[in-house]
């Protein structure tokens, strides 16, 4: 059971200090120096007790360094620790939270746009064709080869280079070409690229976007041949139908002239999409539909109808790592049968086609299909769910002894803390008992569920579970010279100095005995609620 979503962040300073996040500047300074006090390591004589109260005294000055600063507070109240170490300098005009908040975004995009243009990023292709009749007849399996790869880097905020080629050969002929694309960002809605490409389809061209409103956007592009000197004229208009659906009308004029109108629709576990394309004495339809079953596997439907095709396509696909695809396709169509084998890593691309057959035999085509998908299945129940399985604990298991050795490591802060904590407590505590004031007698810190079960337990050693912590200690420590203790609402109460967190992602509470006036209480709090004793409706 996870904790609450809604909790609030950002608030272990005001934990450390025993502080409302509404405090004021005086009570900030006052907190500081009540803690200081108590932890300032000149009162130690034990080197050992003087080291703890040296680690101790650090994270008091720390807290105080940042909540005594306006900006800083306001920074670390909206993002944390991150936001004050990421090195915002804010000016006497950044006086608001929102402005705060904004000004730390710029810097955060600013730093992103600096890590990227540092690094190239890089796209490419390999595709292998390959045929079994082919093969079957002595001819050899690959039929043909093509790659394609490209590099891109941003140049400034505003330009960025592209630069690919690509080679291709199909039995005895071959051929391949080089490409540069220089685009500049005129405006946030307009940017303007330049294209000149050697090879095989030697050109030189510009294009121009324009992001015509909030849900429409024009492209135009033209280009000049230098093998033949034709021009092409190009166009395409977008526009957002719904927040998951976009459409799409492209022009072509030109040695191939043509127009096509598409659409696409994608969600977090479906896409799918179509097009419809008119050229000289030709036309081309096709849809496409993806479905994803899980995070890791998908599954995919698809068909082609035109003037020279008529195709059928279904697989399946699964993710095997982070950034890793596997995707397996089956083809049926008036070309033949085939499988279409895919891997996907980062932005490479490995894609195999295989020609099963130029004959449309029904046996064949349905055995294609359902023995590749039956052995599919086969390893996936007896093989490949075995291995995730066994993978997934371990990962669990490395998972739990690290949370488990941080566990060990926030315990034992904790337990330094009491020990500089329990000479101050244990003298409030007899004061407290002389004049029968209030008086700590157990508390106890963790496991909702744990805690729960103490009224209706009888067990007395659950200090001893490795979930739930004993502050009795910190809870008496921190009692006033009135005879009061407040813990204070939407601050998590494992910041308190001596408290621990000893479930990570459990549900917390507080568990608390104490005395009063010769008489006896308890009272349990969530981990986020205001506690304030005593109360008389504590009384037992």
């Amino acid at each position: 059971m996870d904790e609450p979503n809604e909790a609030p962040e950002n608030r272990e300073l005001y934990a450390l200090l025993n502080l409302s996040p509404e405090a004021s500047d005086e009570e900030i300074r006052r907190a500081y120096r009540q803690w200081a006090q108590a932890y300032h390591p000149d009162k130690y004589q034990s080197p050992h007790m003087k080291d703890i109260a040296t680690e101790n005294f650090q994270r008091i000055c720390e807290a105080y360094e940042i909540l005594s600063d306006s900006n800083k507070r306001q920074i670390y109240d909206i993002y944390g620790m991150e936001g004050v170490n990421s090195g915002l300098e804010l000016g006497a005009t950044l006086n608001r939270a929102e402005e705060i908040k904004a000004e730390l975004e710029r810097l955060k995009r600013m730093k992103e746009r600096e890590k990227m243009a540092a690094h190239f990023r890089s796209s490419g292709t390999i595709l292998a064709n390959m045929s079994l009749p082919h093969c079957l007849n002595g001819d050899g399996l690959f039929r043909g080869m093509a790659m394609t790869s490209e590099i891109q880097s941003d140049l400034s905020k505003r330009d960025a280079i592209t630069i690919g080629g690509n080679l291709a050969v199909d039995g005895n002929e071959g051929g391949g070409a080089a490409t540069a694309v220089f685009r500049h960002q005129i405006s946030e809605a307009s940017s303007v690229e330049l294209v000149a490409s050697a090879g095989l389809r030697a050109l030189v061209g510009v294009q121009a976007s324009r992001t015509l409103s909030s849900h429409s956007a024009a492209t135009m592009g033209l280009a000049l041949s230098l093998q033949d000197g034709s021009l092409n004229l190009s166009n395409l208009w977008t526009r957002q139908l719904s927040e998951t659906a976009s459409g799409h009308i492209q022009l072509a004029l030109g040695t191939q002239s043509s127009i096509a109108v598409g659409w696409q629709k994608k969600d977090e576990r479906r896409s799918a999409s179509g097009e419809v394309k008119f050229g000289t004495g030709s036309f081309d339809t096709s849809v496409h539909y993806t479905h994803r079953f899980s995070p890791k596997s998908l599954g995919c439907i698809g068909g082609r109808v035109g003037s020279s095709s008529l195709e059928i396509e279904v697989g399946g696909g699964r993710k095997i790592s982070k950034f890793s695809t596997v995707r397996w396709l089956y083809t049926i169509g008036i070309q033949g049968i085939f499988w279409k084998f895919e891997l996907h890593r980062g932005g490479q691309k490995l894609i195999i086609p295989i020609l099963l057959t130029k004959h449309l035999n029904p046996v064949f085509a349905s055995g294609a299909l359902v023995v590749p998908a039956s052995m599919y299945f086969l390893l996936k129940k007896f093989i490949i769910k075995p291995y995730y399985l066994r993978r997934n604990k371990q990962k669990a298991l490395e998972k739990d002894e690290k949370t488990s050795s941080q566990v060990k490591e926030a315990r034992a802060a904790a337990e330094k803390a009491q020990k500089l904590q329990e000479n101050v407590a244990n003298r409030k505590r007899n004061k407290q008992l002389e004049t029968g004031g209030l008086v700590i007698m157990r508390a106890l810190y963790g496991n909702e569920r744990v805690l729960c079960n103490l009224n209706s337990s009888s067990e007395t050693s659950l200090e001893s579970t490795s979930e739930v912590i004993d502050v009795t200690i910190p809870l008496n420590f921190l009692v006033n010279d009135s005879g009061q203790l407040k813990l204070h609402e939407g601050v998590k109460k494992s910041g308190i100095m001596g408290f621990c967190d000893p479930c990570p992602g459990e549900p917390k509470q507080l568990y608390i005995e104490y005395a009063y006036a010769g008489n006896e209480y308890k009272v349990s709090v969530g981990d986020y609620e205001e506690l304030i004793i005593p109360q008389g409706n504590h009384r037992i």
